[in-house]
């Protein structure tokens, strides 16, 4: 019940997407809650700890100011699922809806910094979210023309030429 409410949320394309992002946090928070049982100058704890920690912040999953394996444990599945790249392009406004969005990185029109991206769940890290922008050679961009509009404009250039014929 509680993945239904994140279908249209989301945009996600199956549920197996929801299920590999819950299988990845449960791994970081078992390895949290591992880490935790330890003592707190442990060298296995501070170590792996912060790696972990680096990680998340990096992605932007936890804010810099919360770095304790504590609030680890409180991150939910909604966390991870913001910082896909789906749901970025939508809150960026470079897509009307979700779904729209979905369809413009399949259809490879966007790109983060100068790489082309054509994968909806690509986890978009802290960094690199202000360079997500409209793929330079789309149609959307200053690419060329799209099919039916260069169509059309063959279409009207000999619709143009006719004209000249007959006016004469």
């Amino acid at each position: 019940a509680v993945v239904s409410t994140q279908s249209g949320h989301y945009g996600r394309g199956n549920k197996r997407e929801v299920w590999r992002v819950k299988y990845t946090l449960a791994k970081i928070r078992k390895a949290a809650r591992e880490l935790l049982t330890l003592e707190d100058k442990d060298p296995r704890r501070l170590f792996e700890g912060n790696a972990i920690l680096r990680r998340l912040v990096r992605i932007g999953v936890l804010d810099e100011n919360r770095m304790k394996l504590d609030y680890v444990l409180g991150l939910k599945t909604e966390d991870f699922l913001e910082r896909r790249l789906q749901t970025q392009v939508f809150k960026l406004g470079l897509a009307k809806s979700i779904h729209h969005a979905r369809v413009l990185i399949r259809q490879k029109h966007i790109r983060v910094r100068k790489q082309v991206v054509n994968i909806p769940s690509f986890i978009v890290r802290l960094d690199a979210q202000k360079h997500i922008d409209i793929a330079i050679n789309s149609a959307y961009g200053s690419g060329r023309e799209g099919r039916v509009k260069r169509k059309r404009m063959r279409a009207g250039d000999k619709g143009a030429a006719d004209a000249d014929e007959d006016e004469d």
